[in-house]
């Protein structure tokens, strides 16, 4: 059944044909017939979808909330959500970050308050806050003057001023950097313009002005803020999806169109995964799903997911023709042979997405629903398409025999490529075996080893101006990510009441002194000003100026109907490892404040907050489930197989390429980030096609009169050309994410790219031993000597 010619080239004397009985998958595969029977009918009812798809994809909306990660049913988030809600600031706030040495240099002072000035005629600006909105100290029944007159000192008296700038209470650290070189502009939109596509055109005039009032004065000026980082991660996703899209094709077309040479074959393997593109991403429009940072991979995800199969189903439809076989004779049979596995494969990254509902992240479980609901029609298209395409643009298939039968190049060097490594793998299976145990052994106690990682930069385009802007922040005034401590009154208390007013005042304190948190604003931070600069502790006239303070300021801090206040701080964007302890640290200490104000509720929250406590409870709960994924699947196949061998087979090789992926997560010291364990979760599941499909066909090879080691390397020629190709496809469309402006992308994309590989290398190098040792072991056990154990059979 396998030789060798004198040209070193393997041959493959017969086609196996399907088997009578129960197929591993039930019979589902059988649905790839039903469209062969009417070709014509079947495209037109595929035009109609296609074009409700169309509309469909039409209907995606793009997701760019930073929380929608810990977006969830639980206590934290909730309270963080109400927060935004009766706090509204941070989320509209648009933070400009001008830098440089000659800050308040006379001119550049001017022009920075002309650029302050136009920017408060913005349409879609409701507020700004900036140093030249602070005030002089008041006097005695007058309205305090501004900080800054309107015609600037000059000379000494200029110097003078500088300096008392630099010392002023409110401005200092919070608005001006301590050296007097960076300054804060907060801009505060209108919430409707920041949920609206005005978004783009508000920051786009906010730009033009910091160029155009800017220009000459050697200031460097940069936006940051959740409104700018939205924007940033809207655009990139927008462009990402094309980008996919494009390479994602062109890789799979141009890999097909050199190994098959026939538009009609690369057609057969190609079109059915970007049609199923199409519909899938439909029918997440119609289903009302949200494009986001996940679900912008599920592009590169479906052409994994459909293209590994269509190959396999194309190579077997094209060897039927090779061997002599009518074209719809040789579909029909690569359907019921080949495509039993791809119904398993197509299960084991159902079983993926399934995993990642586990997860307390409404996000990561609306992308394992989305990646379910794509994994589904990717399987009825590819099952339908290759067979229908196949009958309809195969043409002369008699021709196509005899020339390909003496001239088919490429596929035959992988042929013999493979024939080379099966027969060293089956000639001491035990030791080989051993040693793949040893390496995914001490991969994994790497792997276990892996610590959560999370930063809110990560999940925004590092290639803008809004992380810049944030390091900077980071460097010069504390940090620019909010943390807020919510203040509510009990019944009967007031905001200005004495014991409410002692409350905030020792919250705030506690803020203050707590490390890592600086920045820090509340009603306390006006009531000092006005104790120390106009000597008034009179409770009516801290009422008074609250009055004065246009509203969408006072709304930062003081609840509408004034009964809760929050203070905030800023902290850096460091990880969440990092930011926990400055957490847990001042919520202990406000223990004090909450024993000697009862009924007082005092919540520490903020999205910074959020991340610190989830995230890494977050990723360990993904990390566990990915844990339970290798059981169930494991199980799955076995069942499917109705073999213990087959489930034990399988093992090894399905851990591996998540263990060596682990390993270099570990060497890069990146840690696991949320983005990294959901793409071993999925490639888990995608990477054990090429197990499932070997394993199908050395079920066929499995025969009397046929030797385990020769099931095996024949088992090894017929399906390994396909699995090195679409591997080589399926990494190439991975791989494109690397392009992504978003950090948190281009890990999922190289990490799924290289788990794939590494599921190939283990289908070679460690499922052959592996399962060869076992076929042997259950000989033994069976007492059956040198008769082959179908594998069918548990």
């Amino acid at each position: 059944m396998l030789e060798k010619n004198s040209e070193s080239q393997v041959h493959v004397e017969k086609i196996e044909e399907p088997r009578s009985g129960l197929s591993i998958a039930f019979g589902i595969e059988r649905l790839g017939l039903i469209p062969m029977r009417a070709p014509i009918l079947s495209c037109v009812v595929l035009v109609l979808l296609l074009i409700g798809a169309v509309f469909g994809v039409h209907r995606i909306k793009i997701d760019d909330s930073l929380s929608q990660l810990f977006r969830s049913d639980s206590k934290d988030y909730k309270q963080y959500e109400a927060v935004t809600k009766r706090f509204p600031a941070t989320e509209f706030d648009v933070l400009v970050v001008v830098e440089g040495k000659t800050l308040l240099a006379r001119d550049n002072l001017e022009k920075l308050r002309d650029m302050v000035t136009d920017l408060q005629l913005v349409e879609g600006v409701r507020g700004l806050v900036s140093l030249f909105s602070a005030r002089q100290a008041p006097e005695p029944g007058k309205l305090p003057a501004a900080l800054f007159p309107n015609e600037l000192p000059e000379g000494a008296a200029y110097d003078k001023f500088v300096e008392t700038v630099k010392s002023n209470e409110i401005i200092r650290g919070k608005l001006l950097s301590e050296d007097g070189t960076l300054a804060l502009i907060v801009l505060s939109l209108e919430p409707e313009v920041v949920g609206s596509n005005k978004l783009s055109k508000v920051v786009g005039d906010i730009r033009k002005i910091m160029a155009d009032d800017l220009g000459g004065s050697g200031l460097n000026a940069q936006l940051s803020g959740v409104p700018v980082m939205q924007l940033e991660i809207r655009n990139a996703v927008e462009r990402d999806g094309l980008t996919y899209n494009i390479l994602g094709i062109l890789a799979g077309c141009i890999i097909a169109i050199i190994f098959f040479r026939k538009i009609s074959f690369m057609v057969a393997a190609a079109f059915p995964p970007m049609i199923a593109i199409l519909l899938a991403l439909g029918g997440l429009g119609w289903a009302n799903f949200n494009l986001n940072m996940f679900l912008n991979v599920m592009t590169p995800l479906i052409m994994v997911i459909s293209f590994s199969d269509s190959m396999q189903l194309t190579f077997a439809a094209r060897d039927r023709l090779i061997a002599g076989q009518d074209k719809f004779t040789a579909f029909k049979n690569a359907v019921l042979v080949v495509g039993p596995a791809c119904v398993l494969t197509h299960g084991t990254a159902g079983i993926s997405f399934i995993a990642l509902q586990f997860s307390d992240s409404d996000l990561i479980r609306k992308f394992g629903e989305a990646g379910l609901a794509a994994t589904i029609i990717a399987l009825i298209a590819v099952l339908s398409l290759v067979p229908v395409f196949g009958v309809l643009f195969v043409r002369n298939e008699k021709i196509f025999a005899v020339k390909f039968q003496s001239a088919d190049a490429g596929v035959q060097a992988l042929r013999n490529f493979c024939y080379w490594i099966a027969v060293r793998m089956v000639g001491r299976p035990g030791l080989f075996s051993l040693l793949a145990l040893i390496v995914v052994g001490g991969l994994g106690i790497i792997y276990a080893n892996l610590e959560p990682r999370y930063r809110l930069a990560d999940q925004v385009p590092d290639k803008r101006q809004a992380v810049a802007a944030s390091s900077r922040l980071d460097a010069k005034l504390t940090g620019a990510n909010p943390v807020d401590v919510l203040i509510e009154f009990p019944k009967g208390q007031s905001l200005y009441s004495p014991e409410t007013l002692k409350t905030i005042a020792d919250v705030h304190a506690m803020v203050e002194d707590s490390a890592g948190v600086g920045n820090v604003w509340s009603l306390e931070t006006l009531r000092r000003w006005l104790a120390e600069k106009a000597g008034s502790n009179d409770v009516a006239t801290l009422k008074e100026y609250v009055d004065l303070i246009p509203e969408h300021l006072v709304r930062r801090f003081i609840d509408k109907n004034q009964d809760a206040v929050v203070v905030s701080g800023r902290v850096p964007d460091v990880d969440s490892s990092q930011l926990l302890p400055v957490v847990n640290k001042l919520d202990h200490s406000l223990d004090k404040v909450r024993a000697e104000h009862p009924g007082y509720e005092i919540a520490v929250t903020g999205l910074s907050v959020i991340a610190a406590r989830n995230s890494a409870s977050m990723i360990e709960k993904l990390n566990h489930g990915l844990t339970i994924e290798f059981l169930l699947v494991a199980i799955f196949i076995g069942l499917a197989f109705r073999s213990i061998v087959v489930m034990f087979s399988c093992i090894l090789p399905g851990i591996f390429p998540v263990v060596l992926s682990g390993t270099v997560l570990w060497l890069l010291g990146e840690g696991l980030q949320f983005a990294s364990v959901v793409a071993l979760t999925v490639s888990f599941g995608l990477g054990l096609s090429a197990t499932i499909h070997f394993l199908n066909r050395l079920r066929l090879e499995t025969k009397p009169g046929v030797t385990p080691e020769l099931a095996v390397e024949r088992a090894t020629v017929l399906v390994g050309p396909a699995l090195i190709l679409t591997t080589v496809v399926l990494a190439c469309g991975l791989v494109v994410t690397v392009f992504s402006d978003l950090p948190s992308l281009r890990l999922f994309g190289w990490l799924s790219a290289f788990s794939m590989v590494a599921a190939l290398v283990a289908d070679l190098f460690i499922l052959r031993p592996t399962s060869m040792f076992l076929i042997n072991l259950s000989q033994k056990l069976r007492g059956r000597g040198g008769q082959p154990a179908p594998i069918e059979k548990a």
